[in-house]
């Protein structure tokens, strides 16, 4: 019996993902994945579910990890601090998106597998996981209700424009960023909003007070 060595699993993952990547636009994504890259490699049969417990979801998991990590690497924080907030936001969604380039097919099928019912809590936390992260490397202040509100927005926003770039068969994928910068435009509209909503709901108190301070006219 041969004893393996407790750190060959985490070695064997970037592996054996790169080697399940070719495999994906024609099977799809799907456990069997496992042991077809295992076969690939040459690795004993077994090895495959050591790496990834989960099966296909976690290969996702750690394939979306990865391509965070592309993501932070185009945003380094020397180029951010010199956006406004918005310009920040716009930058990281689209780099997130264009880490996605070189298997757009493997993201297809990976937004198709999540959403079936049984995967969809591994899909949200997914990408709770980027938007929180791009949150993060905006070193945006936010806590308590703004903190879970902003996260909510932008997961929609992410979202919804990487389902349009999916589809996307303009040149350069220009109408995907028309796409993001209108949206990114509706959630400023949307902040900005809700601050002067705020700011009225603060100054309610003294409008009351003044109010009741009022004398009616004697007839």
């Amino acid at each position: 019996m041969v004893t393996l060595r407790s750190d060959i699993p985490d070695d064997l993952r970037e592996p054996l993902l790169h080697a399940a990547l070719s495999h994906v636009p024609f099977e799809g994504w799907s456990d069997k994945l496992l042991a077809v890259a295992e076969q690939e490699l040459g690795l004993d049969r077994g090895l495959g579910w050591l790496a990834f417990p989960g099966g296909a979801c976690d290969m996702i998991d750690f394939l979306a990890a990865c391509q965070d990590q592309k993501m932070i690497a185009a945003c380094p924080d020397e180029h951010l601090s010199q956006l406004k907030i918005r310009e920040k936001i716009t930058h990281l969604v689209r780099s997130r998106i264009e880490a996605e380039a070189d298997n757009r097919e493997s993201a297809r099928n990976a937004v198709t597998y999540l959403a079936l019912p049984m995967n969809s809590a591994a899909g949200l936390k997914i990408l709770y996981r980027t938007v929180d992260l791009m949150w993060k490397t905006t070193n945006d202040p936010s806590t308590d209700f703004n903190y879970y509100t902003k996260r909510l927005t932008l997961a929609a926003v992410y979202s919804s424009c990487l389902l349009y770039w999916l589809n996307d068969e303009s040149e350069n994928f220009t109408d995907t960023w028309d796409f993001l910068d209108r949206r990114i435009t509706n959630v400023m509209q949307f902040e900005k909003t809700k601050a002067q909503l705020k700011n009225m709901a603060a100054q309610l108190p003294d409008f009351w007070k003044n109010v009741s301070q009022l004398r009616y006219p004697h007839h």
